[in-house]
C-alpha cells in the first residue's frame, strides 16, 4: 500500500480550509484517511499552519510521500529543511 501525505479540502464554497492527512494514494481526495496530522488555513494573513511535527516525522520516516504543496507547508512549519 502506497501512502501519501496530502491535503483534504474542508470548508464551504469559496472558503477553503485544508487538513493535512496521511492517506492511501488510491483513496479520493476528500475520502477516508489513515490519520490527520495538522491543518492549513490559506485565508488568514499570514496563512495559519499547524502541524504535529512528531506524527509528520514518523510518517516521513516510514516512507510516506508528501505532495508538492505539503512539502512547502512542511518547510514553512520547520518539519523538513
Amino acid at each position: 500500500m502506497a501512502v501519501k501525505i496530502r491535503l483534504k479540502r474542508m470548508g464551504r464554497k469559496k472558503k477553503p480550509f485544508y487538513r493535512v492527512v496521511v492517506a492511501d494514494e488510491r483513496a479520493p481526495r476528500d475520502g477516508k484517511s489513515i490519520e490527520e496530522i495538522g491543518y492549513y488555513n490559506p485565508l488568514l494573513d499570514p496563512p495559519e499552519i499547524k502541524i504535529n511535527e512528531e506524527k509528520a516525522k514518523y510518517w516521513l520516516g516510514v516512507g510516506a510521500k508528501p505532495t508538492g504543496t505539503v512539502i512547502s507547508i512542511l518547510k514553512k512549519s520547520g518539519v523538513i529543511e
